[in-house]
């Protein structure tokens, strides 16, 4: 296969199709997601069969766990991917809506409309539901789509692209509005980047090695998030119970994602009553605990955390423990440490929760609850296509207002400038 050219037509019929997508009416395009969601539920023994060969080849290949429940596409993610259909078509539809219409002192009347980004490529690994979820959001708002998985899941997303595909064709939508490479070689990859005449917008979803490569050699824009540091802080005000569930579960409900805690910082006041509990919490789940020297004191058999581990992002049933005295040297560490990710801290004391709130500098904060919220489908936005930790544009999970940009538009009744 000859990369650039098959690459070029990739890109020319994408620009083609979201031209049609941005016009086509929105209730044609629920029907789209409908009936990929059809296709999904009649086609489960051939997306069953085609993970079940991409997980045999990683095993053979020596992916991590962590790597492989990525990649498993079992029955309740089936449904996941199912569900997320059904929420996007239900969610309104932001292209066209026209907000902050207002007249100015020349009679004008002057507001801004929504509109779609046009061709959104979607670089991504392992998990294959992310197929769904970014064609998905791309398809509703409007936008054609560029998908190129992981070469590990070629199978699995080859088999929902056939899906993807049924659902257009239903809806009487071009089937090149969501496109799934079909090559594992990497050079793909480097030319989807490097295409500004066909692709708008880069999305890339993975470790971070990938999107630092991906950012310094992209010549198309490019929504990134590094990795996902993402911390909760115990607050000497915080109500024990709620520390101890919130902690555990936002480290423990699930290892390979970006929004599971890596980093858990306790108060000095609190340390010594706290950190067994959490200590036997977390041995029950088998989490390896990495601490400070203050917490190794109260901690006596857990390993030293080195300098580094503040840092990592482990993906695994790994948690680095710190003690801090008090909230701002607790959002000092964080100032320090954090991938701008999803930070929360734990506390009864209203005052600080606001200060927590308003000065850590991150795309999610949250009070009293767990950084496995930090999702777009927790948030109601049907899905998302990534969690963006950059400032411009979109910030946080990204949804469909996220895929789209704005224009003034201006009503005048043959008004002139004088």
């Amino acid at each position: 296969m000859d990369i650039t050219h098959y690459m070029a037509d990739v890109g020319r019929q994408a620009r083609e199709a979201s031209r049609a997508i941005a016009r086509s009416e929105t209730g044609r395009r629920n029907r789209a997601l409908e009936a990929t969601a059809e296709a999904l539920n009649r086609s489960r023994a051939a997306l069953a069969d085609a993970n079940r060969q991409d997980l045999e080849d990683g095993r053979a290949n020596g992916l991590d766990e962590a790597m492989l429940d990525r990649l498993a596409l079992t029955d309740a993610r089936i449904d996941a991917m199912i569900a997320g259909l059904h929420q996007v078509a239900e969610l309104p539809d932001p292209v066209g809506g026209i907000t902050d219409l207002a007249y100015r002192p020349s009679g004008i009347q002057v507001g801004r409309m929504r509109m779609p980004l046009g061709v959104i490529g979607i670089i991504y690994e392992s998990r294959p539901n992310v197929t769904v979820d970014a064609a998905s959001l791309c398809l509703k708002s409007g936008n054609a789509t560029i998908l190129r998985g992981g070469s590990e899941a070629m199978r699995s997303n080859q088999a929902i692209a056939a899906c993807l595909r049924d659902g257009l064709a239903e809806a009487g939508l071009p089937n090149t509005a969501v496109q799934v490479i079909e090559t594992r070689d990497r050079a793909a990859v480097g030319e989807l980047i490097t295409m500004p005449e066909f692709v708008d917008v880069i999305v890339p979803r993975g470790g971070k090695g990938l999107i630092e490569r991906i950012s310094q050699n992209a010549t198309v824009p490019v929504i990134k998030h590094l990795d996902g540091v993402c911390h909760v802080y115990i607050d000497s005000h915080a109500d024990p119970e709620k520390a101890l569930d919130v902690a555990v579960n936002s480290k423990t409900q699930r290892y390979g994602t970006c929004n599971t805690m890596e980093t858990l910082l306790v108060d000095s006041e609190i340390a010594d009553d706290m950190l067994p509990l959490l200590a036997d919490r977390f041995a029950a789940h088998e989490v390896e605990l990495r601490g400070c020297e203050r917490t190794r004191a109260i901690l006596t058999g857990i390993s030293a955390a080195e300098a580094g581990d503040w840092d990592e992002e482990y993906l695994a049933p790994v948690l680095a423990v710190r003690v801090v005295d008090g909230l701002d040297e607790a959002m000092a560490h964080i100032e320090r440490h954090s991938s701008r990710h999803t930070e929360s801290i734990i506390t009864e004391n209203l005052t600080r929760a606001r200060r927590f709130l308003k000065e850590v500098d991150s795309s999610s904060v949250m009070v009293n609850a767990s950084t496995r919220f930090a999702d777009g489908s927790e948030y109601g936005l049907g899905a998302e296509i990534g969690i963006s930790t950059d400032k411009l544009h979109a910030r946080g999970p990204v949804g469909l207002e996220g895929l789209t940009s704005q224009k003034y538009v201006v009503f005048g009744d043959g008004h002139v400038r004088g």
